[in-house]
């Protein structure tokens, strides 16, 4: 009795360590017994040291895990397992691949959704009622990038001076730097041109001032009621005078026109000359 209670002890020791060794391994594998996990296909042109188990991301939190990889002709496609079953991503979906860091890492994957959110009440990805033109559903597939690292960055550069080197850029911008030297000579030259013009025409436009000056004093005095009052007068009493010398002028050309008047002055004109000839005889012989 003892010796059979004894082997079912040690047969159920060794059930549960094969249970537990089987258990961990599936747990290494990222294989969760009972949880409600779904997959879905992610395609990179470069995985960037993508391997099994690498750790899947969403906003940065731990959802899944890569549970296979294929390399084809065209592209890298890995299976991705996530393991919270609640979570629903809207359409569109890419997955990024990169190092931990900028200077390298264990690869890691990250799900980016830059679509509309999707209500609390939205169909679970593994449900029969899962849209798949509005969300990410069990099965799909996302087009997968792969993140900025040092090599990536590097390899850049080196793309960026080779294309330097065959293009001849830097010659070509000194050719540049000096033509605009040219130009900016030309233009300091222009420049003080200028200066010289604006300098001779100094006095002009003074002059130009100050008889813009004169002009606004003529105006503002034309605009002034009591100069208007003294100019009309001023008018009529040249009028007046006109008029006067008018008539002066009409009395005397008639007196030189009447004969009689003009020998009556004649004939006293003589007889005061003989007048005179007799009162001062010695001072006219003179």
């Amino acid at each position: 009795m003892r010796r059979s209670i004894r082997d079912a002890i040690v047969g159920f020791t060794v059930i549960g360590g094969i249970v537990g060794f089987a258990s961990t391994a599936l747990w290494l594998r990222g294989v969760r017994l009972g949880a409600s996990h779904w997959t879905l296909t992610a395609r990179f042109n470069d995985a960037a040291g993508l391997a099994e188990r690498s750790p899947v991301t969403y906003r940065g939190i731990l959802v899944g895990s890569v549970s296979s990889i294929a390399v084809t002709s065209e592209a890298v496609v890995a299976e991705l397992e996530i393991n919270n079953g609640d979570l629903r991503l809207p359409l569109p979906v890419s997955a990024t691949v990169g190092a931990g860091s900028l200077l390298g890492g264990d690869a890691t994957v990250a799900l980016v959704s830059r679509g509309t959110p999707l209500p609390q009440d939205a169909p679970l990805p593994r449900g029969a009622d899962c849209q798949p033109t509005r969300q990410l559903c069990n099965g799909g597939t996302v087009v997968g990038r792969e993140a900025p690292s040092l090599s990536t960055v590097t390899a850049t550069m080196q793309e960026l001076l080779a294309q330097v080197q065959d293009e001849r850029v830097i010659p070509n911008v000194a050719a540049s730097l000096e033509q605009i030297e040219a130009t900016t000579k030309e233009f300091e030259a222009l420049t003080m041109q200028l200066q010289d013009e604006l300098a001779k025409a100094a006095p002009v436009m003074r002059n130009l001032e100050a008889a813009t000056a004169h002009m606004n004093n003529i105006v503002s005095s034309l605009d002034n009621p009591q100069t208007v009052s003294e100019l009309k007068q001023t008018a009529a009493n040249a009028a007046k005078l006109t008029a006067k010398i008018d008539a002066v002028g009409g009395d005397v050309a008639q007196l030189t026109g009447d004969t009689a008047f003009m020998e009556g002055v004649r004939n006293v004109t003589i007889g005061l000359g003989e007048l005179f000839a007799e009162i001062y005889p010695a001072q006219i012989g003179q």
